[in-house]
């Protein structure tokens, strides 16, 4: 029997899959749990259109992000944190990814995840530092940090 599944199931299919498997097994667990529904015309044109959407709303997102990673990237685009800092130009305290992100939003009204900044550490000293940030998982952008005294 043709199903399609609903969701993944572990050894058989995933989900969005159109795939043949026993009657039995079809009927007693996968249609009776919601985990599939059978493959009639209409479920298949459904889910081909289904397809078409999601593919359609995945291009929009990366188009969007390659957008927003050549205004990330702008030379004019210099995120500047004022910070306290002793004489031989180190931090009292670091600079997170949440105060990155927050700088961002207030300077040029750029919203990013503080989650999506790759900071692999806190910035601890004065000066200039260039921090990737992963807009979409095929999309990273360079954001250049500017860490100044107050």
């Amino acid at each position: 029997m043709k199903v399609i599944f609903l969701e993944d199931v572990r050894g058989k299919g995933k989900k969005g899959q159109v795939k043949d498997v026993p009657d039995g097994y079809a009927q007693n667990f996968l249609i009776k749990n919601g985990k599939a529904k059978p493959a009639t015309s209409a479920a298949i044109s459904a889910l081909k259109g289904q397809q078409h959407a999601e593919a359609k709303n995945a291009a929009a997102e990366l188009a969007e992000a390659k957008v927003l990673k050549a205004k990330i990237e702008d030379d004019q685009t210099i995120v500047e944190i004022k910070s306290k800092a002793g004489e031989d130009s180190r931090l009292f305290g670091s600079i997170p990814s949440k105060q990155i992100a927050q700088a961002l939003a207030q300077q040029y009204q750029i919203n990013v995840d503080k989650r999506k900044i790759d900071l692999p550490e806190p910035i601890k000293a004065l000066g200039y530092r260039n921090v990737d940030v992963r807009i979409h998982p095929d999309v990273t952008a360079t954001i250049r940090v500017h860490i100044v005294t107050e």
